[in-house]
């Protein structure tokens, strides 16, 4: 971890340092997923952190910056990715612990809506960009996973393959959408 002459140097200019693992788990498809976060709060670092950039003023809000470490084995062979975060949180209102599973609550927002976004219905190749029609184009996808959602179908993909071969069960999708 830190040397034992950082650490009390660090404490006396009340600089704080927290980590956290998650325990390895099991992912789906055989992997094997662990991931550790530290995340450093240092008044003094925080005060000019931001004030090289172009227009030299100071982020009045970072509290602390984190390092995130993410390491997956599958069959055998192991992968790791490191990403750095800064945040607003302080390290009372979030500690390394807190902010690991906000990490992962992300990252579930990620897979849940952006994934089926961007590979279910292909949005990233759409070639609406002008006026509103982006925006509509972007609710109209956004009304059809609530709708498949509150009909508990758990895979979006084969839920528009079997509602895109079946229009008037689509029609009755869309119709019944208040009773669930």
């Amino acid at each position: 971890m830190v040397p034992y002459w950082l650490a009390q140097e660090w404490r006396s200019r009340g600089v704080q340092l927290s980590s956290a693992v998650d325990a390895p788990a099991k992912a789906g498809h055989g992997r094997l997923e662990r991931r550790e976060l530290w995340a450093l709060a240092d008044p003094e670092v925080n005060g000019y952190v931001g004030s090289a950039g172009a227009v030299g003023e100071a982020w009045p809000y970072l509290r602390q910056v984190c390092r995130l470490e993410r390491e997956r084995r599958i069959k055998g062979k192991t992968e790791v990715k490191v990403s750095y975060a800064i945040t607003s949180l302080s390290p009372t209102q979030r500690d390394a612990q807190g902010l690991l599973r906000l990490s992962r609550g992300y990252w579930g927002i990620e897979n849940k809506l952006h994934w089926v976004r961007d590979v279910s219905m292909d949005e990233d190749r759409c070639q609406v960009r002008s006026g509103a029609a982006p925006q509509a184009f972007a609710a109209c996808r956004n009304l059809v996973i609530a709708l498949l959602r509150r009909h508990k179908v758990t895979n979006i993909a084969a839920g528009l393959r079997t509602y895109a071969g079946r229009p008037h069960m689509a029609v009755v999708l869309v119709l019944s959408s208040g009773q669930g």
